[in-house]
């Protein structure tokens, strides 16, 4: 259960999660943006210092290997991502810039990363970064990364911010009503990103080639996803991986969830295409509405 408290300071002001067990990586060399521009699905090498871009790792059959942030610094790149995409990450630095002139450094462990969550994030800060996500500044407390709902701050482990701390269900459920696909929760190794709703976010389309860019570029350009990334309002309260049923029909199963203060129980999941917005399901023999996303506000 979502504590009032902790989702009014997330919506209202500012709270904070910990979220240091992210798989973090350092990446340098001359030929660093031309390596990640062949390994990533966004365009690295247009990205300025001290912008970034959200991107994924795929196989070559489009397919999720793992989702990724980066950032451009003047001689680095800062690679995070899920800590159970860790190992992708370091399979890919280490197997295919053999050759290169590619340095990285793991420092998971050696840094610590923060999110501030709510709208008053940016002014608890010393310096703010510009509004564009993943857009970041360095700050007294390491560097300030614009994100979707405050502030990541990358920062040295044990470094104190006068931010009141929050139960990480209270960030996950404005995560779930903006509508953001999460890595093992709503997207896994069967998803392509077209079906997550991360193309926009995620994808370049007029860059050189990167692995799995065929299937990908294939399917945006003539094809027809037959899962999409959608909300249900959920009649009562569920488990991830629920069945989600249309009729008699499977056509799902709930990823993230929860218990919105202001909502009730919702979910996000990749249904087949025919629950479209506005149709009924059933989960769990309870009705539930396909909702489009972000969550509506009323």
């Amino acid at each position: 259960m979502i504590a009032t408290s902790d989702y009014e300071l997330v919506t209202e002001s500012a709270g904070l999660v910990d979220r240091s067990e992210r798989a973090k990586f350092l990446v340098r060399g001359s030929e660093a943006a031309d390596f990640l521009q062949g390994q990533v699905s966004n365009d690295v090498e247009a990205l300025e210092p001290g912008t970034g871009c959200y991107a994924t790792v795929l196989t070559h059959k489009g397919k999720l290997r793992t989702d990724l942030r980066v950032l451009r610094g003047d001689d680095w790149f800062w690679l995070d991502t899920e800590a159970i995409g860790h190992a992708v990450l370091e399979h890919m630095l280490r197997t295919y810039s053999l050759g290169r002139d590619v340095r990285f450094e793991d420092v998971t462990e050696s840094r610590a990363l923060l999110s501030l969550v709510g709208p008053a994030a940016r002014e608890r800060l010393d310096a703010a970064p510009p509004e564009e996500e993943d857009s970041f500044v360095t700050g007294e407390h390491g560097i300030y990364v614009a994100t979707l709902l405050g502030v990541d701050v990358v920062c040295d482990p044990g470094t104190a911010l006068d931010v009141e701390p929050v139960a990480d269900e209270a960030a996950e459920c404005v995560r779930i009503e903006a509508g953001r696909p999460r890595l093992g929760f709503d997207m896994d190794a069967e998803t392509m990103p077209q079906e997550a709703g991360i193309n926009e976010r995620a994808v370049s389309f007029t860059k050189g080639c990167y692995v799995g860019q065929e299937t990908v570029a294939r399917l945006h350009y003539r094809g027809k996803s037959n899962r999409h990334l959608r909300g249900l309002r959920l009649a009562e309260p569920a488990e991830r991986g629920a069945e989600i049923l249309l009729g008699d029909r499977p056509v799902g199963r709930l990823g993230s969830t929860c218990v919105s203060p202001r909502l009730g129980p919702i979910a996000l999941a990749l249904v087949r295409r025919e629950a479209e917005p506005g149709a009924t399901v059933e989960v769990g023999g309870a009705p539930a509405e396909v909702v489009g996303l972000p969550f509506p506000r009323g």
